[in-house]
């Protein structure tokens, strides 16, 4: 009997849309963070890139339990003596660019080595409704509907 192991050739990659609109924030980047690594797949290995590609949609529309929207607080240095900058996540999802805040929450599940970088370059995050991935057949990934805890309404 012989171990089975992973080649890179042996692994294909799918391609998943995931609606953001009214999801929490957590609960979405963990079950992104997962199929980025390809955890779900049977073949998986620590040691290769076995993840899928992630299309995220509605960044815009994320939703965060509590008061996190604004006690949540976003960290970024200038290179300067003291030059130390913070934000709040309600600063981010109402600015220029909304799909920060599900990137930042997805990078800090993934390992921080040169393959967690190489695995984060599969995610795409788009602030509206329209992705320029459709050429890919993605498969629509309904996060609201695996769990009743995902999704918030009017909070």
């Amino acid at each position: 009997m012989n171990t089975y192991a992973t080649k890179p050739s042996d692994i294909e990659r799918k391609w998943y849309v995931v609606d953001a609109e009214g999801v929490v924030l957590g609960r979405l980047a963990a079950k992104v963070a997962s199929l980025l690594r390809g955890k779900h797949k049977p073949c998986f290995v620590p040691n290769l890139d076995c993840g899928d590609y992630v299309v995220v949609i509605n960044a815009d529309k994320v939703k965060l339990t509590g008061k996190k929207l604004t006690d949540k607080k976003y960290f970024k240095h200038t290179g300067w003596i003291g030059g130390i900058k913070e934000t709040t996540a309600g600063k981010i999802l109402n600015g220029r660019f909304p799909e920060r805040v599900i990137e930042k929450a997805v990078e800090r599940m993934i390992s921080r080595n040169p393959l967690g970088r190489k695995q984060m370059t599969k995610l795409r995050v788009y602030a509206g409704s329209e992705n320029p991935h459709a050429a890919q057949n993605p498969i629509v990934l309904d996060m609201a509907a695996l769990n009743n805890k995902n999704k918030r309404s009017a909070l």
